[in-house]
């Protein structure tokens, strides 16, 4: 099987339609430039969080879906859910200002970073008693290891 890239996939395609010098790109390219499985790309489909364009069974993924991809990517990496990224991610109008948009990105955003505040410092106090039981277990083992290297001597 000759694999072909996905502009020479769209060009000699006629029923795909692609704006002008758009890229395509193939669902195994999109999940190695993006560090993600192809399973994770057909279920953001499925949520409807990406709508590449089909060629048969193909999936092509255009400018616009690598774009959202990277919002997805992103809002998981700082903890927001799929639903909070979809709401956001659909809010978006091409042609508005997009202040209803921004307003709810900033909301989550605000209360999200409260959320991650909150995780750190109680990570931070687990943190220092962990420490302070290691310091504490090694001050008793070099008690405990001490005087048997000084009686064996």
């Amino acid at each position: 099987m000759k694999l072909i890239s996905a502009g020479e996939t769209a060009a000699n395609t006629n029923n795909i339609s692609v704006e002008a010098g758009e890229d395509l790109v193939r669902i195994g390219e999109m999940a190695k430039k993006y560090g993600v499985t192809l399973r994770t790309l057909r279920f953001y489909e499925d949520k409807g969080l990406l709508n590449p364009q089909r060629d048969g069974s193909t999936r092509l993924y255009t400018r616009r879906d690598r774009a959202r991809l990277k919002l997805i990517l992103l809002g998981r990496k700082v903890g927001f859910s799929l639903r909070d990224v979809k709401q956001m991610m659909d809010l978006y109008d091409p042609t508005g200002s997009n202040t209803k948009q921004l307003r709810l990105a900033l909301d989550k955003s605000e209360k999200q970073l409260a959320r991650l505040q909150k995780q750190r410092a109680l990570i931070d106090d687990a943190i220092n008693e962990l420490s302070g039981s290691m310091s504490a277990v090694r001050q008793m083992l070099t008690e405990r290891t001490a005087p048997q290297a000084s009686v064996a001597s």
